[in-house]
């Protein structure tokens, strides 16, 4: 990846036609072969930008270094750089790819450190329970030592609740379970699906994904 912080002009010159007068952006070409260009502004999208497959040809001339960047279109932007403040090439090597924050298993393992938000006393058996049918996210027993099935979602919809009543019959088939209730817990709870739960008697819970994770501001809250 190379960085430019540079004065420059550029110009396109292919379908249609476009051109930046002479002011201080941020030119930036990447290890693809894309070549684009940024104020600062607009967040993530570029004044202009040439997508790869392209070519970039630098060429000096009496007053500019100039680049020049051909699509296999023959499509060209032409970028004319005068003074530059930053140039730096490097490697930022493979990236992983994005990561959802707050994914359905790092909410269950929130919960399952912290079972005490469906209740005072309240402890965990098991995270990823085993069943016939497929684990259960987290087996707990009540203040009073019953068994306590919970379904964890980031956006609580019917087939979740279906899929908690599938487990809460089979459990309830084990004597050394039973009596098994049930908790949908959830950031997001859709209306049917909370009356759906609520008519089979599964306790609807929603959940406060930075509250878990300590980042709640109490004081920034209008109530």
């Amino acid at each position: 990846m190379r960085l430019v912080v540079a004065q420059c002009q550029v110009d396109y010159v292919g379908r249609l036609s476009a051109h930046l007068p002479m002011a201080r952006r941020l030119l930036l070409i990447k290890a693809d072969g894309s070549v684009s260009v940024h104020a600062d502004d607009r967040a993530y999208k570029p004044l202009n930008w040439m997508s790869p497959p392209c070519a970039l040809q630098e060429i000096e001339d009496d007053e500019h270094t100039v680049w020049e960047v051909t699509n296999k279109a023959g499509e060209r932007l032409i970028i004319r750089i005068g003074e530059v403040e930053h140039d730096w090439t490097g490697m930022l090597g493979q990236d992983p790819g994005l990561v959802k924050d707050g994914v359905e298993a790092h909410l269950q393992e929130l919960l399952a450190e912290q079972v005490v938000t469906f209740g005072d006393g309240w402890t965990l058996v098991r995270r990823e329970y085993p069943t016939a049918i497929g684990p259960v996210d987290l087996l707990c027993r009540d203040d009073h030592g019953q068994a306590v099935a919970v379904e964890v979602k980031r956006r609580g919809e019917i087939d979740g609740v279906e899929q908690l009543t599938r487990y809460l019959d089979l459990l309830n088939r084990d004597p050394l379970l039973a009596p098994v209730t049930g908790i949908f817990a959830a950031q997001e709870i859709k209306p049917q699906a909370r009356t759906l739960a609520e008519d089979r008697g599964i306790r609807c819970v929603v959940v406060d994904y930075d509250a878990l994770r300590g980042y709640d501001d109490e004081e920034s809250r209008l109530f």
